[in-house]
């Protein structure tokens, strides 16, 4: 019995001691798409959360930034300021918090770990890391579960690749810390948060249910979603008044479209002034007649 009882409670402590943690993020946590040098984009990219860049400041393809572009940004673009210089700071410690975690290491070393089910864990690559097909990552039944993948040197999805979540696993407790850069192959379906400390690239198509966060180097899209997983996204609301200074009340029958940035509105039968309202700062860049509506493109 005495034996019996000594391997139960040496069994329940290592349980314990081998529970991953979520790796802080701080004002990182803000952004959808974050780099060192510089975001650019090209096709029609989407990005629900903030987009940012610094120690660099140049961010194109997107509207709202000269010249402007068909990606769009649901979130604010802090292109090289203060909010972007904080966050960067914070994905530095984040970045060194997952680079640093030694619990209970399962070694992946140059490991293709596509076609395998993962637990919950911290998996340690001293070289590279790829996936070519599907890789299912399985809470069992844990929603707090934590995943965490530690990758000397690059890491590379192939084209069609899929992160797939079971069992209670979520975007947001899964972490890519990549010691050079990483590449997502087209059309890859990926999951998790991840922290480069050089570049992130996006091949065409590729989408991601979580963060691109790079210390260093760029982050460069190519007609791809990125959505921060359980984002809430400041509504757009079109609000109109019969005189400038009136009182201005929601518009009757107006739809807005997220992606790309305009809003539609029946034609109404005398002079109407519209406004949006948002709890991020949006501009009207153009109103023009379709038909019987009238169509609002905003920034």
């Amino acid at each position: 019995m005495g034996v019996a009882l000594a391997v139960a409670v040496m069994f329940l402590c290592h349980n314990a001691v081998a529970a991953e943690t979520s790796v802080a993020l701080g004002s990182a946590g803000n952004f959808a798409v974050l780099a060192g040098s510089t975001v650019t984009s090209t096709g029609g990219t989407t990005v629900a959360g903030d987009l940012g860049v610094w120690a660099g400041s140049a961010v194109t393809g997107f509207a709202g930034i000269p010249p402007g572009g068909p990606g769009t940004v649901s979130g604010t673009i802090h292109a090289g300021d203060a909010v972007a210089q904080t966050a960067h700071g914070d994905l530095t410690a984040a970045y060194n918090d997952a680079a640093g975690r030694t619990l209970a290491q399962i070694d992946v070393a140059n490991a293709d770990i596509g076609g395998r089910k993962l637990a919950p864990g911290l998996y340690k690559s001293s070289g590279t890391l790829s996936i070519t097909g599907n890789v299912a990552l399985d809470a069992q039944g844990d929603p707090n579960a934590v995943f965490i993948f530690q990758i000397a040197s690059s890491f590379n999805t192939a084209a069609g690749s899929q992160v797939i979540l079971r069992n209670g696993a979520t975007a947001a407790n899964i972490y890519w810390q990549v010691g050079t850069s990483a590449t997502l192959g087209t059309a890859t379906i990926f999951k998790g948060i991840i922290l480069a400390d050089q570049s992130i690239s996006f091949a065409t198509g590729a989408t991601l249910d979580g963060r691109a966060l790079a210390r260093i180097g760029a982050v460069t899209l190519d007609a791809n979603t990125i959505t921060i997983s359980n984002a809430i996204i400041a509504p757009v609301i079109l609000v109109s008044a019969a005189e400038v200074a009136g009182q201005y009340t929601d518009a009757s029958g107006h739809s807005v479209n997220l992606a790309t940035r305009t809003i539609t509105v029946p034609v109404s039968g005398s002079m109407q002034y519209y406004r949006i309202t948002s709890a991020t700062a949006l501009t009207i860049a153009n109103i023009t007649i379709s038909g019987a509506n009238v169509v609002i493109t905003y920034n």
